[in-house]
């Protein structure tokens, strides 16, 4: 990994490959590991770019919220660093919300978006309840809630099938610092709606959701489509498709990205 700094903050991220740059962000309690079995596919013949987020990975922490609009500007200083002028910009779950932060305030730099297991919508009421509960959760105890997170991403089939996996990312998971995960969920509490982009962006954009996603309602995301120009992609597992649907997933993001 290599490293910068960013208001005094120390980023890790790491680049391979060359062509069309496509910036994989990883989601919440993940970090940019999360994208070790799909980043040499991609980087046959793409730029590919990860980076760890705020309070995530090796990165550090900028302080106690972390807002999209934070983690926006932190990848805008990492592509500025590196030269980069347009990218494609993947991200899972919270990186898509971080990504559609991004696309709002540096338009002219998206080349296509790709929304993994994410949604352009602000939280409900609800979700903002759950995301205060989680606070004091993992305040209390921070490695039954990481545990009990983790497994609660996947579809019910997989959650046996895939136990060893589901242990590494717990692994990852228990490398995030208490003060990041905090951050991350204030973060993404007060985040704006920007469903707005979905419909008026001039450049292509891919959701792919999972049928089965335990955190994001299918029938629910599907609707945030509708009269837009945006491809739909649909697994039929749950919230972590690249684990659940490794294979596929790096196909359609080839594909999507060989249209860019």
């Amino acid at each position: 990994m290599k490293q910068t700094l960013y208001k005094n903050t120390k980023i890790a991220y790491s680049e391979t490959g060359k062509g069309t740059t496509v910036v994989l962000l990883h989601g919440f309690l993940e970090n940019s590991t999360m994208w070790n079995a799909h980043v040499e596919e991609l980087a046959k013949r793409n730029r590919v770019v990860c980076i760890d987020l705020l309070g995530h990975g090796q990165t550090d922490c900028l302080g106690y919220v972390h807002s999209m609009e934070d983690q926006a500007d932190m990848i805008h200083h990492v592509l500025h660093e590196l030269k980069i002028r347009k990218a494609v910009l993947v991200g899972h779950s919270m990186g898509g919300y971080i990504a559609l932060a991004f696309a709002e305030l540096y338009p002219e730099m998206m080349k296509g978006l790709v929304l993994l297991n994410s949604t352009s919508r602000a939280d409900s009421d609800e979700r903002k309840a759950n995301r205060d509960r989680a606070v004091l959760a993992v305040k209390q105890n921070y490695t039954a809630f990481i545990r009990m997170s983790i497994a609660n991403l996947f579809s019910e089939n997989n959650r046996e099938l895939l136990n060893d996996d589901i242990e590494l990312v717990r692994k990852e998971a228990l490398k995030t610092p208490l003060q990041g995960i905090v951050a991350a969920l204030e973060g993404m509490k007060v985040r704006n709606d920007r469903e707005v982009i979905l419909h008026f962006a001039t450049y292509p954009i891919l959701l792919i959701l999972g049928k089965q996603d335990p955190v994001l309602n299918y029938k629910e995301n599907i609707t945030q489509i509708e009269n837009t120009k945006v491809e739909l992609v649909t697994f039929d597992d749950g919230h972590m498709s690249y684990i659940e649907n490794r294979e596929e997933l790096t196909k359609v993001l080839q594909y999507f990205l060989k249209k860019t």
